[in-house]
């Protein structure tokens, strides 16, 4: 070991068995040392038949010196602190306080500011990122939309029913992005109620299947939706035992479960296969749901992301025809929807594809 290293370890040794030093301490430790001082000069002045005005003059500089080393170290901090505070009131998130390593209450405070710097400044930046990410999806459909009304008020084209279809699919794409984006509004303002019930899981789950099916069906070949349009993916529905009850939302669940399908189609290969796997939960009335695809998967360094707002991965082209990117808001809005039961979903382990698993913790007794 190189002796910067052993210098380094032994820092870091050092500052893990360093003692806390309250302020009331270090107060209170200025007044004791101030009292020996004046308390030895006295002694001091018996013993040398010095005169008192000496003693009293020696007295007050020396404790006036040790005040104000000990007020330096506890105004200064606070002044660094005051300046980045005040920087961060008119927005700039970039500065930070110096002395967080410190073992007293100003440590503690300069930490606490130092993170709030750093909520801030990740919040700031996702505004900016919500802001740019949602002009954009409002852009592409509505240049369409304005191209289809230019040209038959242009009389490029005429406002027959294949011209008008086109115009209306637009229309729906921006009235599916706008629902989306209230979504999202009251997930952040919490007025989402839960109302969970129980139901049985096969027809439920197949319902949602052929709903998946019929709506791909409709759409057709629209590029751009943010729902896939790809007739060529094959759902199959797997649920074990056939009479499995579960306890949720189920307006809530299905947005759950539409989302991951939608996402799963989209990265699916041509002819793929997507299952939808349920099984019962180790609590009473819980539910664990799969939806894995044959798609290329993903990477395990992204799979933090994959339920990031406007997070589309990193597939740089669709799989098939009527493929799209989407939003990139379904799996934020499944997300949020099994928080709101108080489930968890994540990324798993997979040996082909992309495997996520939801688990709902069923009802409220199992769940307290």
């Amino acid at each position: 070991m190189s002796p910067q290293a052993a210098r380094g370890g032994l820092r870091s040794l050092l500052r893990s068995i360093s003692i806390s030093i309250s302020i009331k301490t270090k107060l209170g430790s200025l007044v004791v040392v101030s009292v020996f001082i004046t308390t030895g000069l006295l002694l001091v002045a018996v013993r040398t038949q010095t005169e008192l005005r000496f003693i009293t003059v020696f007295s007050v500089i020396a404790t006036l010196l040790i005040t104000q080393f000990v007020a330096h170290g506890l105004t200064a901090p606070l002044d660094e602190m005051n300046t980045v505070a005040k920087g961060i009131s008119h927005g700039d998130y970039t500065r930070r306080v110096r002395g967080a390593d410190r073992r007293d209450e100003l440590g503690d405070l300069a930490s606490t500011i130092n993170r709030m710097a750093d909520d801030l400044e990740a919040v700031d930046q996702n505004r900016k990122e919500l802001v740019a990410n949602v002009s954009h999806e409002l852009r592409t459909p509505i240049a369409a939309l304005r191209a289809v009304l230019e040209n038959v008020v242009d009389g490029v084209s005429a406002a027959d029913p294949e011209t008008m279809r086109t115009a209306l699919k637009q229309t729906e794409r921006l009235g599916r992005l706008v629902e989306t984006l209230l979504d999202l509004s009251r997930l952040d303002n919490g007025v989402v109620p839960l109302r969970s019930r129980r139901f049985e899981v096969w027809p439920y789950l197949s319902g949602v299947l052929k709903e998946a099916n019929l709506a791909a069906a409709q759409r057709g070949l629209t590029s751009g939706s943010g729902h896939h349009t790809r007739t060529d993916v094959h759902l199959h529905l797997d649920v074990s035992p056939p009479e499995l009850t579960a306890h949720a939302d189920a307006e809530r669940l299905h947005q759950v479960v539409a989302n991951l399908i939608d996402n799963a189609v989209k990265h699916s290969p041509p002819h793929g296969r997507v299952t939808v796997r349920a099984r019962r939960g180790p609590q009473p009335e819980s539910l664990d749901l799969e939806v894995v695809d044959e798609g290329p998967g993903i990477p395990e360094q992204e799979r933090h992301k994959v339920f990031e707002r406007f997070n589309r991965g990193n597939v740089t082209s669709p799989h098939g025809k009527g493929s799209d990117g989407g939003t990139g808001l379904g799996l934020a809005i499944a997300r949020w929807a099994v928080d709101l039961h108080g489930g968890r979903i994540g990324v798993a382990e997979s040996s082909r594809g992309c495997r996520i698993l939801v688990t709902l913790p069923g009802t409220p007794a199992a769940r307290g």
